[in-house]
């Protein structure tokens, strides 16, 4: 998605752009799985901060809406803890401070509001001087939220841990674990992400759409529209290396040979593949390594088409388990997938509200968290078998049942996922958001090597699909002004 925000960018101020992808679909991360002739995201699969796309569009002349059909959806996610204990979450805040009144009481509908008012303040402190701005570093953003504002630097509570601060709004720990789960959208802990992150919750009250033809079909129109404006994109064309001419990146060496010259490489992949020198040993030297231990989280994912009954789901839905800090102690120092995981299930034909009926198979996408250790550890059948046994146990005590076959799901572990998007460990975020520091530490646009920029969910301003195509954007500016300079 980086890589085509930025081809869509560099193409509409007049720059010659090819797009060399190694697959042979565009979008990355945002791919879709076949199981006979149903089609199933098996990547991102909800859609915010749509005036991102817009202005992508836009700027190419088009209108998003004219390319993707989208739905707005006014129920967020089902969550459910057990059969008897279901929460629905909303676009609109008073509607959603009622399902919370009526299922914890009127105190925990006081501290959602208020914890609504305060992501909303974090995100707007935020936006301008971080998200939309090239890679800042701490006494710039300090700078530029004020240090005549102490105020606003206390909103944005970077040194306060994620699952510490939600204390503040909510006793009820079930309440806790729902709003601590959106650390998870950037692969991290809630007992380690800093309570900035809070602003994520915002960002997906702010509007969720549900797109006509999945997630992948954004990314196909991407590319569709690039190239009627003009961009090459060639499918199957495997980088092996970026080789350099008087100091500055110059071209890059595909793997049967082919030498092609460019005047500047935007690299949209993570880049630990980088520093892994598997973009050759000119360019290793452009970004420094990232240690293992420092990876966000990975996935264990189960695509499937299966009968489903007895819980009435919507597109979204998330099914907790009992003990959050085991969890996540299962899975960042136990080393292990999760003994009682919580499931998160994209039911990718439920486009209504009121979690109808289907008849029939639907298609499904479960989702559990995973240590990101792909490239240590080869996940065998057993391990990845077991996991699957527990996910359905999960979704059973919560009361649904899933009539699965075993040829109708494809299983993706995190050594999948690291062949997939290599030198990652299967880590589908880049860098964790561990720590107040972490945001910064992420890669910039412009690398160590002149000439050689980065894009994509592993740079700033971080992970998921707006992020990554606003990291697109910001790697177009730097490449425009930089052209400009020579």
């Amino acid at each position: 998605m980086g890589g085509l925000a930025a081809a869509l960018a560099l193409s509409g101020r007049g720059i010659d752009v090819t797009v060399l992808e190694r697959a042979n679909t565009p979008g990355g991360k945002m791919r879709e799985i076949a199981i006979g002739n149903a089609r199933i995201d098996a990547g991102p699969t909800v859609f915010t901060m749509r005036w991102v796309f817009d202005e992508i569009f836009a700027a190419a002349e088009a209108d998003l809406a004219d390319h993707v059909r989208l739905q707005p959806a006014t129920t967020l996610a089902r969550h459910a803890w057990r059969e008897d204990e279901r929460l629905d979450l909303f676009a609109d805040i008073d509607q959603s401070a009622d399902a919370i009144g009526d299922f914890a009481g009127a105190a925990e509908a006081r501290g959602y509001r208020q914890f609504c008012a305060r992501a909303k303040r974090i995100y707007d402190i935020l936006e301008t001087p971080f998200i939309k701005r090239q890679k800042p570093n701490l006494p710039e953003l300090m700078w530029r939220v004020g240090l005549h504002r102490p105020v606003a630097q206390y909103r944005i509570n970077p040194y306060q841990t994620m699952w510490s601060a939600l204390g503040e709004y909510f006793k009820d720990a079930r309440l806790r674990q729902l709003f601590g789960r959106y650390s998870t959208y950037c692969g991290a802990s809630p007992y380690m992400a800093p309570a900035t992150l809070m602003l994520v919750a915002h960002c997906e009250r702010g509007g969720v759409w549900m797109a006509e033809g999945g997630m992948h079909s954004i990314a196909v129109q991407m590319a569709r529209l690039a190239e009627a404006r003009g961009v090459t994109i060639r499918y199957q064309a495997h980088v092996a290396g970026v080789y350099n001419a008087s100091g500055r990146a110059a071209g890059v060496t595909l793997a049967d040979g082919e030498r092609i010259e460019a005047d500047a490489i935007i690299v949209n992949a993570d880049p630990s593949s980088v520093s892994a020198s598997l973009f050759g040993a000119d360019a290793a030297k452009a970004t420094p390594p990232m240690k293992p231990s420092k990876r966000s989280l990975s996935a264990m994912t189960y695509a499937l088409v299966a009968a489903t009954d007895g819980f009435p789901l919507l597109r979204h839905n998330v099914f907790f388990s009992q003990d959050y800090a085991a969890e996540f102690g299962d899975i960042l120092n136990g080393g292990r997938l999760p003994q009682d995981p919580t499931v998160y299930v994209c039911a990718q034909d439920r486009n209504g509200e009121g979690g109808e009926t289907l008849n029939g198979p639907e298609r499904l996408l479960c989702v559990v968290n995973a240590r990101p250790c792909g490239d240590t550890h080869e996940f065998d059948q057993t391990e990845i078998e077991q996991c699957q046994q527990r996910t359905f146990q999960r979704l059973e005590r919560c009361g649904l049942r899933v009539e699965h076959r075993p040829e109708s799901i494809v299983a993706t572990s995190p050594s999948d996922f690291e062949r997939l998007f290599p030198a990652t460990g299967g880590a589908l975020y880049g860098r964790a958001s561990h720590g107040w520091m972490a945001s910064f530490r992420r890669p910039g646009a412009r690398s160590r090597m002149r000439g050689l920029y980065f894009a994509g969910g592993s740079a700033h301003p971080g992970p998921g699909a707006p992020m990554a195509a606003l990291s697109g954007r910001l790697a177009a500016e730097r490449v425009i002004a930089d052209l400009a300079s020579m």
